[in-house]
């Protein structure tokens, strides 16, 4: 695969994305609503809610590129809360739909697309705790908004879509809270009030490393439906994992000897099949 597609290029991980794939030499194809700052990528203005273009993004855009090899699929409203719920969901199931079926009747076999920590079932509190700690992709999905429900959906779709096609491969990225290094001046602050990041278990993913593992999802030799959580090795936090899980999550069992600041949101299947490792830490850079 030389010339990958990026849906929603232009946001705060798919520039990310953008970036490390061209980095790697990659030929990249932003196509979103906005364009980014990267020059070096072609950008095509495209609204996924539209079949039409969808589909024809994903084949040719004459004078542009012939084809495309691979699609990582990120455009989306990215939160709940952002817009009513309704639309969240419609805007959200619709696009991930078209990309799914345009990219299927391209022949395009290798799809990677974010889904979200929250269908984890956040946000984990005192009334929603998480069955185990660290949490992982072994339990059935717990959607708590329609944003959640959307990625819950999109997780099954994507299954059905690799049933029709057994050549088709479709990587979902369970992506933490991403974060660019402007955003870990505040992380300090989070040490005041733990209870203000327990609603993901104080987890996070610098974009650098969530590009990494969209790479790692292009390129490994995986076949069919994988999910996959993606989450940077520590936590927001100064405390130690155990005391955090021990205080704020009462009575849930955890499952394994937890590093000083080792993530609760569980990266061991990432790490053994993919082969990730996240390499920046907010702590490198306060």
């Amino acid at each position: 695969m030389k010339r990958i597609a990026v849906t929603g290029g232009s946001g705060k991980l798919g520039r990310a994305v953008v970036t490390d794939l061209l980095d790697h030499d990659y030929e990249v194809v932003n196509l979103d609503r906005t364009p980014s700052p990267e020059s070096r990528a072609t950008y095509v203005k495209v609204d996924f809610t539209d079949y039409g273009q969808t589909f024809e993004a994903l084949h040719a855009i004459e004078d542009r590129y012939s084809s495309i090899d691979g699609v990582v699929h990120l455009a989306a409203i990215p939160a709940p809360g952002l817009i009513t719920n309704a639309a969240t969901f419609d805007n959200n199931i619709v696009s991930t739909y078209h990309v799914f079926s345009a990219a299927k009747a391209a022949g395009i076999k290798r799809v990677v697309w974010a889904s979200s920590e929250t269908v984890l079932g956040l946000p984990m509190g005192p009334d929603s705790p998480p069955p185990y700690l660290p949490v992982d992709e072994e339990y059935h999905p717990r959607p708590e908004s329609s944003y959640s429900l959307s990625k819950t959906l999109e997780e099954e779709m994507a299954l059905q879509f690799c049933r029709w096609d057994p050549a088709l491969t479709m990587v979902g990225l369970r992506f933490s809270n991403v974060m660019a290094p402007a955003d870990y001046a505040s992380f300090p602050g989070f040490d005041a009030n733990p209870a203000d990041r327990q609603w993901n278990a104080w987890g996070y993913i610098d974009a650098r490393d969530g590009a990494q593992a969209v790479r790692l999802g292009l390129e490994s030799a995986i076949t069919g439906r994988e999910i996959f959580v993606i989450a940077n090795s520590d936590t927001v936090m100064s405390r130690s994992s155990t005391s955090l899980a021990t205080e704020w999550f009462p009575g849930v069992e955890v499952r394994k000897e937890l590093g000083e600041h080792e993530t609760l949101l569980s990266i061991d299947k990432a790490r053994r099949v993919l082969g990730f490792e996240p390499r920046f830490s907010w702590r490198n850079e306060v």
